[in-house]
């Protein structure tokens, strides 16, 4: 089981508006033959550790899947524990993006920068 994390992503105002919108979140199993399993955490962050994103998904091999979930939060932060046969084929990244739904390259994060927990 791996459990990887963004670590805490500030997100705040500019001129009134939080630059990043809505989070996307890309996993791909390369796995040819085996699935893996993933549980999404996601978490606001202020001045406590809230949770709002609880799922899980199980990846069948070759596949990539697409998640996208709210992130209008002055600071954020998400958590994948990945386990399965392919949990080491399974690459996880995240995407901000604005209110126009444009990618923010400030605020990515791909499978090589996440923080090992």
């Amino acid at each position: 089981m791996a459990v990887l994390s963004t670590g805490p992503i500030e997100n705040s105002p500019v001129s009134g508006i939080r630059p990043i919108q809505q989070v996307t979140v890309k996993i791909i199993n390369r796995d040819l033959v085996n699935s893996s399993i993933v549980l999404i955490q996601g978490y606001f962050l202020n001045g406590i550790r809230t949770l709002y994103v609880l799922e899980q998904m199980a990846l069948a091999p070759n596949t990539v899947t697409t998640k996208n979930y709210l992130a209008d939060f002055d600071a954020y932060e998400f958590v994948f524990t990945t386990s399965g046969l392919a949990e080491e084929s399974t690459d996880i990244s995240v995407w901000g993006k604005n209110g126009n739904g444009e990618i923010i390259d400030v605020q990515r994060v791909v499978a090589d920068e996440q923080l090992n927990s």
